[in-house]
C-alpha cells in the first residue's frame, strides 16, 4: 500500500498526532517514514539562516525519529532551511523527488478569515501534491 510515507511536521501541538498517523500507515503498510520539516529561519543581511536554530530543529526532528525507532518503525529526518515561505512547494517536491507515495500533515484549524486571508500550508499541499494527503486534526 504506501511503503514510503512523508510526515510534514513542525514543533505544533499537532506534530505528535501526525507522528502517531504516520506510524500507524506504516505498521498497517510495512512502510518507512520520512519526517520532514520545513525550517523557515529568519534571513539575514548575509541570506544565511542561523546554525544554532536549524540544529535545535534538527536535533528535535532526532528525537522524533528515535520515538519511531522504539515503537518498531523505520523512520528518515530530514530538515530543509527555507527562506522564502514556500512549505507547501518545499513538501510537494521532496514527495515528488523521493518517489513518496502519501503525504500526512496536520492542521491547526485557523480561524475562516485567516484562512481565507493567508491559507494554510496543509490547504496548500492538498492543492499541490499528485499524490494522496492525509490530513490529521
Amino acid at each position: 500500500m504506501y511503503e514510503k510515507i512523508l510526515a510534514a511536521i513542525d514543533e505544533s501541538e499537532a506534530a505528535e498526532r501526525v507522528l502517531a498517523a504516520a506510524d500507524e500507515l506504516a505498521k498497517l503498510s510495512g512502510g518507512e517514514i520520512w519526517l520532514l520539516h520545513i525550517w523557515e529561519g529568519e534571513p539575514s543581511v548575509t541570506r544565511s539562516v542561523t546554525s544554532r536554530s536549524l540544529a535545535g530543529a534538527q536535533s528535535w526532528l532526532k528525537t522524533a525519529v528515535d520515538k519511531l525507532a522504539a515503537s518498531g518503525t523505520t523512520a528518515h529526518a530530514v530538515v530543509v532551511a527555507n527562506l522564502y515561505a514556500h512549505a507547501a512547494r518545499e513538501i510537494t517536491n521532496f514527495a515528488i523527488e523521493n518517489e513518496i507515495d502519501v503525504i500526512v500533515v496536520g492542521s491547526r484549524r485557523h480561524s475562516g478569515v485567516a484562512e481565507l486571508l493567508i491559507g494554510s500550508t496543509t490547504h496548500k499541499v492538498i492543492h499541490l501534491a499528485d499524490r494522496p494527503v492525509v490530513v490529521v486534526r
